[in-house]
Order: structure tokens, then sequence, then C-alpha cells
């Protein structure tokens, strides 16, 4: 291996020898996920500012980082350390989302104001504590998670649109007597059908 690239400091390095001494220098560093970078750039497109926090050292994480195009990263961090961070944005008033799958993240994941685990790798405490666990173990999961998340909020707020507006309306109609007892009955029981109906949208994936 070149000296030159060996002696860059971006990943952990070893020793290699002869018997004699030192023959050569190897360097290893932990290579980004495939699909990392374009999760990055869409989850920014959502106007969600990724921050990679990692306990390697600075100049592996920076060149991770212009991997991911990540304008934000902190190295060399022991496990409370992510905690202090994530507790300082959430004292800023932003919302925080952690993903982990090591044993190490699982202080950070309960700091977090959404933790999501990482399901095929994740340790046990990771699963345990996460508010999300993805069995598939790929980040892009993580917008579909996001995605899901935002159509159940919709269809959440419609369906207690639609049962309270039913139930007010039959109840001052049954009040004033304007329909009998049976149908306001039937329509209360209608907008329950209702309400099920638009629940099962979630069921329905956009492009499928």
């Amino acid at each position: 291996m070149d000296r030159d690239a060996a002696g860059s400091g971006a990943g952990d390095d070893g020793g290699v020898g002869d018997g004699g001494g030192l023959a050569g220098r190897l360097l290893l560093r932990d290579a980004p996920r495939l699909e990392a970078a374009e999760t990055v750039k869409k989850l920014r497109e959502q106007g969600i500012e990724v921050t990679m926090l990692t306990g390697d050292r600075e100049e592996s994480a920076q060149l991770v980082a212009k991997e991911l195009g990540l304008r934000d990263w902190r190295s060399g961090l022991h496990p409370e350390d992510k905690v202090a961070a994530i507790r300082g944005w959430r004292e800023a008033g932003e919302k925080v989302a952690m993903a982990g799958d090591g044993v190490n993240d699982a202080p950070s994941l309960a700091a977090a104001d959404v933790s999501i685990g990482m399901g095929l790798r994740g340790s046990d405490a990771v699963l345990e504590q996460a508010d999300i666990v993805l069995t598939h173990d790929r980040l892009e999961r993580i917008l579909e998670a996001l995605d899901l998340s935002r159509r159940c909020r919709v269809i959440i707020r419609q369906n207690l649109f639609i049962s309270l507006g039913v139930v007010v309306l039959l109840g001052l109609a049954a009040l004033w007597s304007w329909i009998p007892l049976p149908l306001g009955v039937l329509g209360h029981e209608g907008s329950t059908v209702v309400v099920v109906l638009n629940s099962l949208r979630l069921l329905w994936r956009k492009g499928e």
C-alpha cells in the first residue's frame, strides 16, 4: 500500500510484519451503505437534516460524510457524547430521530424523540429500545416509515372528522326529531364502516 495513503489517517491502520520488522501498513475503514447517500438526499429534499454521530476518528468521519453529502457530522464520540448531542438538539426545540444498530446506540435511542432500530443487524438492546424497527435492515426503509407515518396522521384526522361530524349531525337531527331513531342508529353504524374503509387505505402503497 502507498505510504502516503496509509498515513492519511482516514481509517484504522495496522502493521504487517515479515519476521524481520515492519513490512507494510494496512488502512481499514467502514464503507457507507450503497443506499445511504440517496436516502440522505431524499431526506434533505423533505427539509430533514441528517447528522452523523460516530466514534470514528475525524479523518475517517470526514471522508464518509463527504461520500454521503452530509453537511454536519461529529466524530470521536462516546455513547454519552451522542446522548448529550441529542439532548442539546431537543433543548433547542428540534425534533430528533435517531437510527442505530449497535449496543452503544441504545442510550442515544432512548434520548431521541423517535428511535429507529435496524432490525437484522440490531442488538437486543436496540430492538427493545426502538420505537420503530426496520426488519429489512435497509436505510431507504426510513423514507417508507416516514411516508407511512404521515399518511397515518392524515387518515387519523380524517377519521376523527368523519366520526365526530356524523355524531354531532345525527345527535342534533335526533334531538329535534328531524330523523327517526332507527335511521340515526343506521347512520352512526354507517360512519363506522366509512372510518374502517378509510383506514384500509394505509394498505395501499404508492406505485403498487
